[in-house]
This record gives C-alpha cells, structure tokens and sequence, in this order.
C-alpha cells in the first residue's frame, strides 16, 4: 500500500521523499521486526528514543520512516506531532480498519477483565457466531502495541470472525495503542488502587479507563453501577450508557466452584466461584444483550464456559481441604478474592500472598493489611521482584499488617505454598493469590520457571495426598 493513502487521519508536521510512490509493505515499531519494505515508527520512549534505531531500520530494509523530527537517512520520512498517536490510525488504515467490520466489544477495568472477555467468547460460541479473544492470555501485552493489534483483528476478520472480545488496559490507552479500535460496545468492570507507578493519581487511572467511553470510540458504554467509578461513569459518560448490577442475578447462590441465579427470566450456572465473578458474568451478559445476542444463547454460553487460566483456579489432589489459585494483585482484587471464600463457609482461610516490584508500591501496606484481616493465616512471601529487593518488597507489606500473630513471612515462594499447604486441614481453603496463570517468576538477575498451579500441585503430592 502507498504511504499517502495511510496517511488520511493523521496530522503532519513534515514530509522527506515522495509518500505517493513509497510502497509500504509492512508497518512495526521494533527495528527488529523489519523486513524490506516496512514503514518504521521512531516512538520516543520512556527508557529509550526509537529515532536512535532509525539507521538499524534502514539498514533491515525500512522504505519509510514516522517519526517526530527529521533524522539524517536517505528514505522517504513523514514528521508527525507524536508518533504513538498516529501510529494507531495508521496502522488501522494499513489493515483496513478491521474493527469497523466486526463488532468489537472491550472490556477494561481494573479487575475482571480477562475473565469477562472469556465469558463474552463463551457466549459467542454459543451462540454460533465465530469470535476472537484478545487479552491477558493470549499474548504478551494485555493489549498489544497498534501495528499488532491491527494485525490480530485483521487476522480474526480474514478468519471468518464476525465478533471479538478484547481486553483494552488502562496502558494502552494511554499510550494510544486502541486508539484507531471501533468498539461495538466498551465495558467497565470496576476500579480500584493500580498501577499508580504509571499513572499516579486514582484521577488519571480512572480518565484512562474513561477514555474508552467517548464517541469516537465506542457506540455504547455497559457498566457496573454497583462500583463507585461505575456509577461516575454511568452518570458523566457522552455515549449511550446501559448499567448492570447484581441486584439483576435473581436468587444468587455463590459456591466455591460456581454460582446460580436468573438473570432475564433465564437460569444461569456459572462454572466459576465467587460474588465478583458473579459480576463478571453480568457484565459479559449485558454487552452481548446489547450487540443482539438471544437470552437463552447468553445463558448457555455462561453456563458452558470452562474455568479460566488462573482465575478462582482449583488445585485437587485428592485432599480433604480447597485450594484455589488466583491472579488477585492489588488490595482490593485480594479482598474481593478472599471475601468470596469467607462465603464459602471454610473451617479457616490460609492466604499465600506478595507484592510485585518495579510497580505501585502505595498498595503494599494495603495489601498486608487486607490479607492479615480476612485471613486466619497470611504467608508472605515474593512475588515476581523483578529490579527491586525482595526483602525490601516484603518489608513494605509487613508494615501494614493489621495482626501480626497471624502473619508468617518465608520469602521463597515455594517453600511459602509448601508451608501452607501442610498447615492445612480438611474444611480449609487454602488460597494462593498474585501470580494466577503466571508460568515464570522475575528477579533483577534471572527469570525462572514457576507456576503456583504446578508447585502446589507437586507439593500436595508431597505430602501424600495423590497417593491417599
């Protein structure tokens, strides 16, 4: 494709070379990832300037830069304002604008994204339309860079998919990377205290997530008014609104594995435990009433929908007690978490619990806080450290632990599960909370091999359960 004709939505500043003869075969942002032909995209980063690599692209095959100032290469050069911004459209242009094909419903929030996205592709299923997923699990990024994402919904659209259900962080928009996505309908889950290493305020975390909801994005917002952002949203938003609550599941039962209620005259059996996944279940059945799909085809696909990777994840070994694995990272996501299990009834609650490094460290008293709270036992342990000291990190939690006598720190992980899992006795759950459906464990120096589904599966092993 020509330069000139992926160039419409876009401001320029300056053009080098002749944009109407410069063929364009592929677009990316990594001077790794070019081949001849590519337009190379010089985003000016937080660490480093992608302009520096611009000669590395050229020399890889690049036609054509886009970039924010004129650097000193003989290819054809379009100056944009900021390139992360224009990025996007051109990138839709590029792939010729997939979103605008399909109905694309986004779900962003701070908690509950992956699992409502996996709820939404259930009921897709179910309903016989052919569907694409886009979020957590599936790649690198919860929402990848533009020329990927472009690339992903353009794939599903070549497909077959006339659907896809996508998780949209507050990461990416910010950094504008859905900025050229159509959403059929743009869902809020919730929101509480995250990644304020990136945003810093809760206002700027929650007008990130709000961004989503503006006209030139979506064409109706679905958002759960029991949240007091929600409710905000709900309120203030320009597009059309439609709320949900869980006053709309009629005669909710939670279970530890799963929950029944109505919902529109319906009876709903989802295969996941736990009141916020109630929620979640609402949200994902909301938005697919909104983009026509039939009651009873949205109470079977929540129904049919299999547990998701790290999610309310049990562990069974045959032991007389529970022992659930969840992605819960920030204090409010473990409250919700370990509120469920009290639900439950357990004779006691034991919690294996940390805080990342190199992010929001604000939540970390918070997160000791909630855990020796509801918990009758917390193991603190590491997370993934990632540049930080693990000690350090834990220290941080410690400070805001709210009974101490309940509260145990055995900084290595596995002897952290391994600990509270022979504490164990029948009747308890055992709860194992931040790292869900994480394979690997980062330190400043290395990146191992670790997934809490298999050390605690290995670990019950251990102490003899799979051979009682």
């Amino acid at each position: 494709m020509l330069l000139d004709q992926l160039l419409g939505g876009v401001e320029v500043l300056d053009v080098r070379g002749d944009p109407a003869s410069t063929d364009v075969a592929a677009i990316t942002h990594d001077s790794r990832a070019v081949v001849p032909g590519s337009l190379f995209c010089c985003i000016p980063g937080a660490h480093v300037d992608g302009h520096v690599y611009a000669g590395d692209a050229v020399a890889a095959g690049a036609a054509a830069l886009l970039d924010e100032r004129v650097v000193p290469f003989e290819v054809t050069q379009v100056v944009v304002p900021e390139v992360r911004s224009a990025m996007a459209p051109v990138a839709a242009a590029f792939f010729g604008n997939p979103s605008r094909t399909m109905q694309v419903v986004g779900v962003t929030g701070t908690n509950g994204k992956t699992t409502t996205v996996h709820l939404l592709g259930a009921i897709f299923e179910a309903a016989g339309r052919r569907a694409g997923v886009i979020g957590t699990l599936t790649g690198e990024r919860t929402t990848p860079e533009a020329p990927e994402l472009q690339a992903r919904l353009a794939s599903f659209r070549d497909d077959g998919a006339t659907a896809v259900a996508m998780e949209v962080s507050s990461h990416a928009l910010a950094l504008h990377r859905a900025d050229a996505v159509w959403f059929s309908v743009a869902v809020f889950t919730n929101l509480s205290q995250d990644h304020l290493d990136f945003h810093e305020t809760m206002e700027d975390y929650f007008a990130a997530k709000a961004r989503l909801f503006e006209p030139k994005r979506a064409a109706l917002g679905v958002v759960n008014v029991d949240d007091p952002h929600g409710r905000l949203l709900f309120e203030s938003a320009p597009v059309r609104m439609v709320g949900f609550s869980l006053a709309d599941a009629e005669d909710l039962r939670v279970g530890p594995t799963s929950s029944t209620f109505r919902w529109e005259g319906a009876d709903v059996q989802v295969g996941l435990g736990g009141r916020f996944n109630v929620a979640n279940a609402l949200a994902a059945a909301t938005a697919a009433r909104e983009v026509g799909i039939a009651v009873p085809d949205i109470a079977q696909g929540l129904s049919s929908a299999g547990p998701v990777s790290g999610r309310y994840e049990a562990v069974d070994a045959g032991q007389p007690f529970a022992v659930v694995v969840d992605y819960a990272h920030t204090p409010d996501g473990l409250e919700q978490l370990l509120r469920s299990v009290r639900e439950t009834a357990p004779r006691r609650v034991v919690v294996v619990f940390g805080a990342g490094g190199d992010r929001d460290r604000d939540k970390r008293p918070a997160m000791g806080a909630v855990a020796t709270r509801l918990a009758d036992e917390a193991v603190l342990t590491s997370d993934n450290p990632r540049n930080e000291d693990p000690a350090a990190i834990i220290d941080a939690v410690r400070a805001g632990a709210e009974r101490a006598d309940v509260l145990r720190v055995e900084p290595e992980r596995r002897a952290a599960i391994a600990y509270a899992l022979g504490r164990a006795a029948e009747g308890d759950v055992v709860v194992i909370a931040g790292k869900g459906h994480e394979s690997t464990q980062q330190f400043a120096d290395r990146v191992v091999s670790f997934d809490d589904r298999v050390v605690a599966r290995e670990e019950l092993e251990r102490l003899g359960w799979a051979r009682r």
